[in-house]
């Protein structure tokens, strides 16, 4: 039997764990809106995407903009039923703490922290009246701990997953699964490769992360029973020391 057409969001479909999230949706007959603030570098994923089957559509978006974030959440659930809504916005910055400005600390917290809640906030409004849904946060490990040089960007990720355990406390029994996904490791991207090469280090077999399995956790979250939901649970390599 074929399912009926839903859609999900991405918001923060950057060309690594967004993208893979958004193959794998897509994969499974998802109508997905991928939003980052440069949509026209998503072209490529929606041709890439069409080629299979599937259906992407680009969409730029500033996830700190409530006009921006109420209007993708709306599309998406007027093409057909929003089932599904991924936060992904980075934000890793470091800088130590005489250096961190007060811009620089704004500025991450309403990408990692404050954007989060408008695409929550937003994503249960459509949700809500239907009793059917998923949202799920990307965290970090800065989400559970600070580090040195990490005072913006852990307490940015700290409150993202405050925001989480709230939603999913309120929003459960409305049958909204609201998930919290700890990644603590490196994932596999240029840019985490560039930075092992500039410290002379070579990434060993199965050390860093890879998208398309990232991405494989969302969906599984997304399928689970509602008996046994799982709220939060952190990835990892079974090479990685933590």
């Amino acid at each position: 039997m074929t399912q009926p057409t839903r859609t999900a969001v991405v918001v923060g479909a950057g060309d690594y764990i967004g993208a893979a999230i958004v193959r794998r949706f897509a994969a499974e007959g998802f109508i997905v809106l991928a939003a980052r603030r440069n949509g026209d570098k998503l072209t490529q994923l929606a041709a890439e995407i069409a080629v299979t089957g599937g259906t992407c559509l680009p969409r730029s978006a500033d996830a700190r903009k409530e006009a921006d974030i109420t209007a993708l959440m709306a599309e998406a659930d007027a093409i057909a039923p929003l089932e599904a809504v991924i936060f992904n916005v980075g934000g890793n910055v470091n800088f130590p703490l005489l250096e961190t400005t007060e811009r620089v600390f704004r500025k991450v917290w309403e990408m990692a922290c404050y954007a989060g809640f408008l695409t929550g906030r937003e994503a249960a409004r459509h949700m809500i009246p239907r009793a059917r849904g998923s949202i799920f946060f990307t965290g970090a490990t800065a989400s559970l701990r600070g580090g040195k040089g990490y005072a913006a960007f852990a307490s940015a990720k700290f409150g993202l997953r405050a925001i989480a355990q709230s939603m999913a406390r309120e929003l459960g029994p409305a049958n909204i699964h609201v998930a919290h996904l700890v990644i603590d490791a490196g994932v596999d991207t240029e840019w985490v490769r560039a930075r092992m090469a500039a410290a002379g280090r070579t990434p060993e077999p199965d050390r860093l992360m890879n998208p398309a399995s990232i991405a494989e956790t969302y969906w599984q979250l997304h399928t689970q029973p509602r008996d046994a939901w799982t709220h939060e649970l952190d990835l990892r390599p079974a090479e990685e020391t933590w």
